[in-house]
């Protein structure tokens, strides 16, 4: 499973980072999570605000920072 987180490396970022480690850990994921940075990347795929989740590819949420149990949720 290849999920990437899309921000600055904020504070949203790395909390919404931890927040998918802890979810992936829960349901016992092996997941492989990239960074990006690049604003121009970012804005590849359509956001004008971070933190952004993508997952296998698709843009799952954008602009908050999901909880453990939300990410949970879109992990399953």
């Amino acid at each position: 499973m290849n999920i990437k987180i899309l921000g600055s490396g904020c504070k949203k970022c790395l909390s919404l980072e931890g927040n998918v480690s802890s979810a992936a850990e829960k349901l016992g994921l092996s997941i492989e999570i990239e960074k990006i940075t690049d604003p121009v990347a970012i804005a590849s795929f359509g956001i004008m605000s971070t933190p952004g989740l993508v997952i296998n590819d698709k843009l799952v949420s954008y602009g908050k920072v999901l909880t453990v149990n939300e990410v949970t949720k879109v992990l399953q």
